[in-house]
């Protein structure tokens, strides 16, 4: 009986083994539960990881791939390129970029982005690390100083075909500048100062229709922009500038990529006395400068006193245009500003008006001088003598100037006013002057009479041989040959001793009395030469002197024989 209670009965029996049949499961089932798993947290990791999805807009795809192509600032990936597809009018790439997660913040109307790939621009090469790694999306989000994106957001972007000139988080200030052409200037261009790259050209604006200045944008980074004030010049140091000075050929070249895509550059300004340049205000951001043609040009504009100044000329003045130089001894002193030819003032008598400016800060301080003293010494000076007149400046290039120059004799110089111009008189200079002076000297020469004075030449020529070769000139000569002879002998005698000296003095009175008596018979036997009349008439005046001197002395020592030893 008991053995009956403690069996099991059959039924229940049946319900325990199928209870275990229903349990029992393949541990195979283990592994594809734990892929699912994985699976599902992948997908939720991925999903929480990515960021927003937005579109960005490019002229071509040349260097992106679906899949591959990243989205880099910093070399840190931001996303990666999803899609790739044309715009519904086949003009533009549509890139579809799944960013990652963090990035929702930075994509704002301020972000930007272009494609880095390897460029030549000029003299400067970029890009060349996408050679090996392949092409990328380079990114900008665009932060103000503070480091914060404050711009609305946005999912969708045009793309920069270029890289921008400068960097959202990129210390330093932009400036406009204004030029009538930009020559050689393009985007990425340098900025130098004092030969040092500080900056770049952003770009340029075109004026409306063409008409107009350009208007330049250039960024420069910090702390050279501390540099700028108001009176900083800018100037075009774009290609080479060959020119012939006074010292020859100049060759200017900034570098070797302002020769090839130009550029741009600054100096300080000369400071007045008692001003340090930490006491100049810094130029603001946005400020407009003007852009010089060149480096003379912008330091000319430092010059703020101007006189003008006028002269009229009747010569060439070929070579001489607008910018030439005026200079003073060698010394620059101004500018051409104008060559105009005037047919109306004097009619029947056209001449050339050329218009100066005399810079007076170029010499001295503006300090010493005014405007008014400046025309007031201007004045003074042409009644000095002062003129002006063209000059070479190179023979090379046929290049002119105005020279103001002091003339001898100059005559009364006068001066007007043309309005608040002063009219200083000119003369003709350089090969003008020159041939003006030989026409001069040839109009002097063509008015001798050269036929006549060959005649009286000839006359002259043909009486003094008809006198040299008459018979007295011939006695004459003969008689002064003996006396000469004689006053030889007295000159021996006289280093001899005194006392045939006293003996022989009245013959030799009496023989320079015969000499005087020959010398007046061929002076009277002479006609027309002048020269040589007037030569013997010196030489009878002598001979006359030393007669009565030694008649004098003859007489003396008649009386005063004794005077040979004591003396007179």
């Amino acid at each position: 009986m008991n053995d009956r209670h403690n069996s099991p009965k059959h039924g229940e029996s049946d319900n325990q083994d199928a209870l275990v049949r229903r349990i029992r499961f393949s541990i195979i089932w283990v592994i594809p539960i734990i892929s699912v798993l994985i699976a599902g947290f992948l997908v939720w990791r991925s999903f929480m990881d990515n960021g927003p999805e937005i579109s960005v807009i490019f002229d071509t795809a040349d260097g992106l791939t679906s899949g591959q192509t990243q989205v880099k600032n910093k070399s840190v990936v931001l996303g990666t390129v999803q899609n790739i597809s044309l715009t519904p009018d086949l003009r533009h790439v549509r890139v579809l970029i799944r960013m990652n997660k963090g990035t929702n913040d930075m994509l704002t109307d301020k972000a930007r982005f272009w494609v880095v790939r390897p460029r030549i621009n000029g003299a400067s090469i970029t890009g060349l690390e996408t050679l090996m790694s392949g092409a990328y999306i380079a990114f900008d989000p665009g932060l103000d100083e503070s480091g914060h994106n404050s711009g609305q957001h946005m999912d969708q972007f045009e793309g920069l075909e270029a890289p921008p000139g400068m960097r959202s988080d990129q210390p330093g200030q932009t400036y406009t500048l204004v030029a009538n052409n930009i020559g050689s200037i393009g985007q990425g261009a340098p900025v130098f100062f004092r030969d040092v790259d500080v900056g770049e050209v952003l770009g340029y604006t075109m004026p409306p229709g063409g008409r107009g200045p350009v208007l330049i944008q250039i960024f420069v980074k910090e702390p050279y922009d501390h540099y700028l004030n108001g009176s900083t010049r800018f100037w075009n140091v774009s290609g080479v500038k060959v020119g012939f000075g006074a010292g020859g050929l100049k060759v200017q070249l900034q570098s070797l990529q302002a020769l090839f895509s130009g550029g741009v550059a600054f100096g300080l300004p000369p400071l007045e006395e008692g001003k340090l340049q930490r006491d100049l205000p810094m130029a603001e951001a946005n400020t407009v400068f003007k852009l010089y043609e060149s480096e003379e040009d912008a330091q000319n504009a430092g010059y703020h006193e101007r006189v003008p100044v006028a002269t009229y000329l009747t010569s060439s003045v070929k070579g001489l245009a607008p910018g030439a130089v005026v200079s003073m001894f060698g010394i620059q002193v101004g500018n051409v500003t104008s060559v105009k030819l005037d047919m109306t003032s004097t009619p029947g008598h056209p001449r050339v008006r050329i218009g100066m400016e005399i810079q007076p800060e170029r010499v001295m301080t503006s300090k010493e001088l005014s405007h008014e003293e400046v025309t007031a010494m201007l004045r003074t000076l042409v009644a000095n003598g002062l003129r002006a007149s063209t000059d070479s400046a190179s023979l090379l290039t046929g290049e002119g100037l105005i020279s103001l120059n002091f003339v001898k004799n100059a005559g009364k110089g006068t001066t007007s006013m043309e309005g608040a111009t002063l009219v200083i008189p000119g003369q003709p200079g350089g090969m003008s002057g020159i041939m003006e002076s030989l026409s001069t000297v040839t109009d002097r020469l063509a008015a001798m009479p050269f036929e006549q004075i060959g005649t009286n030449a000839n006359n002259l020529l043909a009486h003094a041989d008809e006198t040299l070769t008459s018979p007295d000139v011939k006695q004459s000569l003969a008689s002064l040959r003996v006396s000469m002879q004689h006053f030889q002998a007295l000159t021996q005698d006289l280093q001899k001793g005194l006392a045939p000296l006293s003996q022989r003095l009245p013959a030799m009175a009496e023989q320079l009395d015969q000499m005087l008596h020959n010398a007046n018979r061929l002076l009277a036997s002479y006609g027309g030469n002048s020269d040589f009349k007037r030569s013997l008439q010196a030489m009878v005046i002598q001979l006359g002197q030393t007669a009565r001197s030694l008649r004098f002395l003859s007489d003396f020592l008649t009386n005063h024989p004794s005077a040979l030893i004591s003396g007179r």
